[in-house]
């Protein structure tokens, strides 16, 4: 029985650990934003928006960010695998465009990487900025984020929010907008005023754009790449060749959720399998970095990839409870289970805490209701991932779209 209660231990140390750096990461996050002027060069930059069949929306986004280029800079479309007009209606609003079709390598990275090498190839400014075909930016926070970049010659996210559709409103909805504002905004405030880096998170950021040139991409960080989190990985794969990003919270990004539960429940599993297949090559990899270059940035990156959705740790930090329970029936010490127990009180706390914070004017009482809905929906995204996980990109239906074929 000792062998099994070290076991259960060892078990529930290891749920504790990202338990409690989300912790840290709401109670840092909890006073008010208070934005600091943001100084320094104003860089050129090029924009960079890949597009797979947004022909509705795109003409919206190029408005929206031709008001924030300053003569030099440059505004492309990565036109990627379209069966619509997105070339055609992104041209006519004024932006470049390069029309991709190569439909064995599809995703954003492949799109991300076509562009960059375009842009390369015919003048590339010194920041490049990655916006997607369904987000806006106020050409102030675009100000904003480029001199945040320039200023810490590095990678920089911008705050990225989600917003539910103005036409639906609905628990599950208010609490899917929850959980997205506390991971993209939330969490990563928190990290900042921690001192920590934070991720990318797939819209809204900038970087110089020597980064990605070919002496870069020998060490690692490269945009070509069909992963289901090409944001993450590229984050990754930068923090690994010493250019950690860090956060803007006085830039934002903007977006909306899908209306739809199929489409919400398609993002969440790409999101989710995508992070999840990434845990176990990089959170290794970033903690020996840090031990070998004495960088703790890297350990807090390694940390923070450990922290699994909010719903997802939950269930992790019960099945854990429960383990505790059964060893406990079975013979075992009662550490496992106090240890667990713990986890799943201060998750509880540190979800109390983040409600009032980030869920304040959003959410409701009654919404609760909707957490088991929720919760079997994650059940059921956990079990695909161990038996038949998703490995490519889909395109999530946006708002009044019907369901593709494709």
């Amino acid at each position: 029985m000792v062998l099994l209660t070290l076991l259960l231990c060892a078990l529930a140390l290891a749920g504790a650990v990202p338990v409690l750096v989300l912790a840290a990461q709401v109670l840092a996050s909890l006073p008010p934003l208070r934005p600091t002027p943001v100084t320094g060069r104003r860089p050129s930059l090029a924009i960079l928006v890949p597009a797979h069949d947004e022909a509705a929306l795109i003409a919206g986004t190029v408005a929206t960010l031709r008001a924030g280029l300053a003569p030099g800079d440059r505004l492309l479309v990565v036109a990627d695998n379209c069966g619509d007009a997105t070339a055609a209606a992104a041209r006519a609003a004024g932006a470049e465009v390069v029309e991709r079709h190569d439909p064995a390598r599809r995703g954003k990275g492949y799109a991300l990487d076509f562009g960059y090498r375009h842009l390369a190839a015919t003048g590339l400014p010194e920041t490049l900025v990655v916006i997607d075909a369904d987000c806006a930016v106020a050409p102030a926070d675009l100000d904003r984020l480029v001199r945040r970049s320039a200023a810490l010659d590095g990678p920089v996210q911008a705050a990225y929010r989600l917003d539910p559709p103005p036409q639906a409103s609905s628990s599950t909805l208010r609490l899917a907008t929850f959980a997205t504002l506390l991971k993209q905004i939330g969490r990563p405030l928190g990290a900042h005023r921690l001192g920590w880096p934070c991720n990318i998170s797939g819209t809204g950021f900038a970087m110089p754009a020597r980064l990605l040139g070919p002496a870069e991409q020998a060490n690692g960080p490269s945009l070509a790449s069909g992963h289901l989190a090409e944001d993450l990985k590229l984050g990754l794969d930068l923090a690994l060749a010493g250019h950690p990003t860090r956060f803007c919270p006085e830039a934002l990004v903007v977006s909306v959720l899908p209306v739809g539960a199929a489409a919400r429940q398609s993002q969440q599993t790409r999101w989710e399998h995508g992070h999840l297949s990434l845990i176990l090559p990089y959170a290794g990899a970033l903690a020996r970095a840090a031990l070998r270059r004495g960088d703790l940035r890297l350990l807090a990156i390694a940390l923070d990839l450990c922290v699994l959705p909010l719903v997802t740790l939950g269930l992790v930090e019960i099945a854990l409870l429960a383990l505790g329970l059964a060893g406990w029936g079975l013979g075992a010490g009662p550490w496992p289970l106090a240890i667990a127990g713990t986890g799943v009180a201060v998750l509880g706390l540190a979800f109390g805490l983040a409600a009032s914070r980030w869920g304040g004017g959003l959410l409701r009482w009654q919404d609760l209701w909707a957490l088991p809905r929720l919760v079997l929906g994650k059940a059921g995204i956990l079990a695909r991932f161990a038996g038949r996980r998703q490995t490519e990109w889909v395109r999530t239906e946006r708002a009044g779209e019907e369901p593709s074929a494709g």
